[in-house]
């Protein structure tokens, strides 16, 4: 009540999405408080698969640690919040003493205008994407229950109900979470979108902390709250389950069926990842048709007369839709996306490890070990959080990654250090999983620590081939100079490199793990590599905020300084996006093959011992597992020319309607087409700036997505049901097998090629391009010598420019100059934008001007836009094609075993 009463008096009277979020959070547990009364411990039979409770007191101390940490999470989440809330959105009233630059009333009334309307944009799309999901837990749950209730028994097929139910409830409790933590982090971040913009008002070194801190703690609302909610709920969840399923025999000795118990939790993370693949691809969609509209409207297709537009200059009709779409696709989005990887992943491992005697004879703090992993990671990434607003804070644009990447470095190093005691403390001696014995607590902890570092490192490595601060990108961007088709050769080339260092990595950490632990092990490296989500969450999260936070400041026109400033901020967060999207794809590939190990086990237990999967292994030659490895490997294309048409139809629908905008609405071209100062001075004289109509982009984007989103998730979830009802498990297992292969691959490629070229054309706007180009008239050009002069003199300062004024001559940066020709003359400015002219250098070479709304920038901008739909849509989604199809697998394996004994209707199979 006190966080949604500060939200209230912050916002003015918008308390509407706090108790939204509080009737969600309610609604989950009011489920499992329903099902209490009938989840308790009573006298039964004792069948092979409950195993005794020897260590009743080990309850208590899960309980309280778990409890504990999860209620540290989420008070840490509401103190961020508060610091965040107390930047008044006019920078009079905030309190500070800090010298502030000055800016015009009119200025402040404008980006709360438009703060309020993105936060509306996105409650709308929000409300109207999480009513189709509403439907789809209602719908689902009941197929989940009536397909896992069918079970294989003893005695051939039967129907098991209170397995389908309970699974179901999992199921419906997971997507509400999955929606909440989605919800939360979307709200978040479109409250701290301004405040950042406003906090970077402030001079010098002031203004670098005081809006990177605003974005980054605001991240760490949604990173540590989801944690600690995704955490708390499953445990709850496990809590209820464990007592429904325990027995008290004859002598009072309590004994509890862990199988069944994990078996039916299960269904947690299939909610969250369902509910993500909706949140993933109609996001994904909704931003990528806003963003790839506001593009080509404005920097290529321009507003006449040679003129172009920022995508966020207030006179794009697109740029609304475009920044709410950034908070739709990579916050609630990625939010859902990461929750369903700690569900899966935790489902996962206590699933396996229930079937481990060992596990279960060491006790209830054994068996949720995975729990205690998470647990850990919420106090060392709060620990470690006041490194980089505190300890080294941001001073200057150069310390923004330099930060991050401390950042996520210190949290691994903190997780190393506790993960070994943790470890030993609650793992028993020695643990035989299947065919692999004598695991010990020390394996365990090498393939959690496997997974930790492995994530630490494709992070870093991500950041090597997005980040224009290494040769990657760099090359990237100088491609431009021949137009776009070389912009995109090179993107394409850098993404497919890209591949190979993520992809060894993981192959590694695969390897290592399930030599020393079997699947287990591979369970176990996700969640380490889980371990810092919550940071790794205020990381990722931070980068839309910042973009947002530059897409106010420039429609809200604000001063130069206050735009170096969110720009530079912005262009860390594509950084950062990028390394979140890489630690994302790793994650997922690892949860996906701990979830088939899932697959395997629960498929199993209705085989005979020495005839199961477990032991014989999925035999790679058999027709029909060889057949749905190449079936499968197709499904993430399919998926993804779904979603990247969706994407360009939905484009196509917001370029026409902005040019409709610019044809029919009197005065709109004239409004855009002038400048700052004639703005001013037109309003001065009492005139009026004609804007254009935002809420028609909006609701082009909220249509298409919701409307596109539906195709790709059906394909998703429909697969594996299909295939395993029709061909048996096997032909599942070889499903599963070439999903995950292709899905990994094509996944890093898009999202690391999207960056490159998100960042290229950043690279390209900062003007780090000018001095590069030769300007080509004739004479011959030693390429050697002239590599070696702009190696020295480039970017903008090798281009300031002399010019007279009075008796005296003086430099001025060349963006000015442009300025300047652009109003004196127009025909001279547009030639030497489009390359007819030259700029000379300091050095007296003769050189293409490469700066903003240059040809070289037109190439640059192609690339981002086809870019786009890669890095933000298809890219991210694939790693919810892998972990959807692999969960969903888990759960209905018992229905796939009760037909044909496995071997599917048409008895493909050998089981």
């Amino acid at each position: 009540p006190g966080l949604q009463s500060r939200v209230s008096r912050s916002v003015g009277g918008s308390s509407l999405d706090m108790v939204s979020a509080h009737k969600a959070l309610a609604v989950s547990l009011l489920l499992c408080l329903l099902a209490g009364p009938t989840l308790a411990a009573s006298n039964g039979t004792v069948t092979p698969d409950h195993k005794e409770d020897l260590h009743p007191e080990a309850k208590a101390s899960a309980d309280a640690f778990i409890y504990t940490c999860g209620i540290i999470g989420v008070c840490f989440a509401g103190f961020l919040f508060f610091i965040v809330s107390r930047i008044s959105l006019r920078g009079s009233e905030s309190g500070d003493t800090e010298s502030l630059l000055s800016t015009s009333r009119a200025s402040d009334d404008e980006l709360e205008a438009i703060y309020e309307t993105i936060r509306a944009g996105a409650r709308a799309f929000l409300w109207a994407e999480y009513q189709i999901c509403f439907i789809f837990i209602a719908c689902f749950s009941l197929v989940i229950f009536a397909l896992v209730s069918h079970t294989n028994g003893p005695e051939g097929s039967t129907w098991d109900f209170d397995a389908g139910g309970l699974t179901a409830v999992t199921f419906v409790v997971g997507g509400l979470t999955s929606i909440l933590s989605g919800f939360i982090g979307m709200m978040v971040a479109v409250y701290a979108n301004a405040r950042t913009a406003v906090s970077a008002k402030k001079e010098g070194e002031a203004g670098w902390m005081a809006s990177f801190n605003a974005a980054f703690r605001a991240g760490g609302v949604m990173g540590f709250s989801l944690c600690a909610i995704s955490m708390v709920v499953l445990y709850v969840l496990a809590v209820l389950y464990r007592s429904h399923f325990s027995v008290i025999d004859d002598k009072g000795k309590t004994w509890v069926n862990y199988k069944m118990l994990f078996e039916c939790l299960a269904g947690y993370g299939l909610g969250g990842s369902a509910i993500a693949m909706f949140g993933r691809v109609g996001g994904g969609i909704f931003t990528k048709a806003a963003d790839v509209g506001a593009d080509l409207s404005g920097k290529v297709i321009g507003v006449g007369d040679g003129k172009k537009l920022d995508e966020d200059s207030p006179f794009n009709p697109a740029c609304i839709a475009d920044n709410v779409g950034d908070n739709v696709g990579d916050v609630a989005g990625m939010g859902s996306d990461l929750f369903g990887s700690f569900g899966e992943a935790s489902c996962a491992a206590m699933l396996i490890g229930a079937s481990s005697a060992a596990i279960a004879e060491a006790g209830w703090g054994a068996l949720v070990f995975p729990l205690y992993i998470s647990a850990f990671g919420i106090l060392v990434c709060l620990g470690v959080s006041f490194v980089a607003t505190d300890v080294y804070p941001v001073k200057k644009e150069e310390d923004i990654e330099n930060v991050l990447k401390v950042q996520l470095f210190l949290t691994s190093v903190g997780m190393t250090v506790v993960l070994f005691p943790l470890a030993y403390g609650a793992l028993p001696a020695s643990i035989d999983l299947g065919a692999t014995t004598g695991v010990t607590p020390l394996m365990c902890y090498v393939a959690v620590v496997s997974g930790l570092w492995g994530g630490c490192l494709i992070g870093f490595i991500t950041e090597l081939y997005t980040s224009h601060s290494y040769t990657p990108v760099r090359d990237v961007a100088l491609s431009a100079e021949t137009g776009a088709a070389t912009n995109i050769i090179y993107g394409l080339a850098l993404g497919y490199q890209s591949v190979i260092l993520p992809v060894i990595i993981i192959s590694l950490i695969m390897f290592t793990s399930v030599k020393m632990c079997g699947m287990y092990g591979v369970a176990l490296a996700a969640l380490g590599m889980l371990s810092t989500l919550a940071t790794c969450l205020a990381i990722d999260v931070y980068g839309p905020i910042s973009d947002n936070a530059g897409g106010i400041a420039e429609m809200a026109e604000l001063p130069g300084e206050v735009r170096d400033k969110t720009d530079a901020l912005d262009a860390a967060g594509n950084t950062t996006a990028a390394i979140g999207k890489g630690f994302a794809i790793g994650s997922a590939a690892l949860v996906s093959l701990a979830l088939f190990g899932a697959f395997i086990t629960r498929a199993s237990a209705a085989m005979a011992a020495d005839d199961s999967l477990v032991i014989k292994g999925v035999n790679l030659l058999t027709p029909v597992v060889f057949s749905f490895i190449i079936f499968g490997a197709m499904i993430p294309y399919w998926f993804s020319a779904l979603t990247m048409r969706s994407v360009g139809e939905a484009a196509n629908a917001m370029v026409l309607e902005i040019a409709r905008q610019f044809a029919d609405i009197q005065g709109l071209s004239d409004s855009a087409g002038m400048d700052f100062h004639e703005r001013a001075e037109h309003i001065a004289k009492g005139k009026k700036l004609v804007k254009p109509d935002y809420k028609a982009c909006i609701a082009i984007a909220t249509e298409a997505s919701l409307r596109e989103m539906i195709a790709p998730g059906v394909l998703v979830i429909l697969s594996p049901i299909l295939v395993g009802t029709f061909a048996g498990v096997e032909a599942v297992a070889g499903l599963l097998a070439g999903a995950i292969a292709s899905s990994v691959q094509l996944a890093i490629s898009m999202s690391n090629t999207g960056g490159a070229w998100d960042n290229a054309k950043k690279y390209t706007e900062k003007g780090e391009l000018n001095g590069w180009f030769p300007f080509r008239d004739g004479r011959p050009i030693n390429d050697l010598e002239w590599r070696d002069a702009a190696e020295r003199y480039n970017g903008d300062a090798a281009m300031k420019q002399k010019v007279r004024m009075g008796n005296s001559e003086r430099e001025v940066p060349v963006k000015q100059w442009l300025g300047d020709i652009e109003k004196t003359d127009q025909s001279r400015y547009v030639r030497i934008m489009m390359g007819d002219e030259p700029v000379v250098t300091v050095d007296g070479r003769k050189c293409l001007y490469a700066g903003k709304k240059s040809a070289a920038h037109a190439g640059a901008v192609v690339g981002d836009t086809v870019g786009d739909p890669l890095k933000d849509t298809s890219g991210p989604a694939l790693n919810i094609v892998m972990k959807l199809m692999a969960i969903i697998s888990v759960v209905f394996a018992d229905f796939f075993m009760s037909i044909n004994n496995g071997n599917g209707i048409f008895n493909c199979g050998t089981v």
